[in-house]
């Protein structure tokens, strides 16, 4: 089995419409896909070649409380923020200005050694760092533990360790696999509105 990146992330809002403004306006991604009915929508936009970020619409979300980036919590906890890849330097720079001139917060430029990096929140107060990765520092091809005590996982090095997974025993026959249909199904067959 080999992943082949993130398919899609899904985040809540209570308003699309200022939603879609920032995120396919502001930070430049297609709206590629939508589904809806009385009190709950589903909107895609295209991150990647095989990326998406998935927002849903319910009624009485509000904006998460505004917590910065990296900066550590107590108590339950799983989402700390979302960084996104652009392409240049010169890409952080035009993002940098369109935040300021759309008034939402951004951070100075930082550098953090293997990417350059700005952070600022969506209308959601989603947090989200724009990065661009220094070619001279690939992580991705030269992996690297800097940590001075690393949990006992991590010792074991960067790759996956089979060894470490309990075996199939008994491969789900192909008379077996069922799929259902879910929300979405629709895309294939009903009538696009634009």
């Amino acid at each position: 089995m080999q992943l082949k990146g993130i398919n899609h992330l899904a985040l809540a809002t209570g308003n699309m419409d200022g939603t879609i403004v920032f995120w396919r306006d502001l930070v430049g991604l297609r709206l590629i896909a939508g589904l809806g009915k009385p009190g709950y929508r589903q909107y895609f936009f295209e991150l990647g070649p095989m990326n998406m970020l998935l927002f849903f619409e319910w009624e009485g979300v509000e904006p998460l409380p505004e917590k910065d980036h990296g900066v550590p919590v107590h108590g339950p906890f799983a989402f700390d923020h979302l960084a996104l890849e652009v392409e240049s330097k010169d890409d952080l720079w035009t993002m940098y200005d369109r935040l300021c001139a759309s008034d939402f917060w951004v951070s100075e430029v930082l550098d953090h050694g293997f990417i350059l990096s700005i952070y600022s929140f969506d209308p959601n107060n989603i947090p989200i760092e724009f990065s661009w990765s220094n070619p001279e520092v690939d992580l991705r091809n030269n992996p690297r533990m800097l940590d001075q005590n690393p949990c006992a996982q991590a010792l074991l090095g960067p790759d996956p360790v089979k060894e470490q997974l309990t075996p199939v025993t008994r491969p789900t026959p192909d008379k077996e696999k069922i799929v259902y249909p879910g929300e979405g199904s629709q895309f294939i067959n009903k009538k696009n509105k634009w």
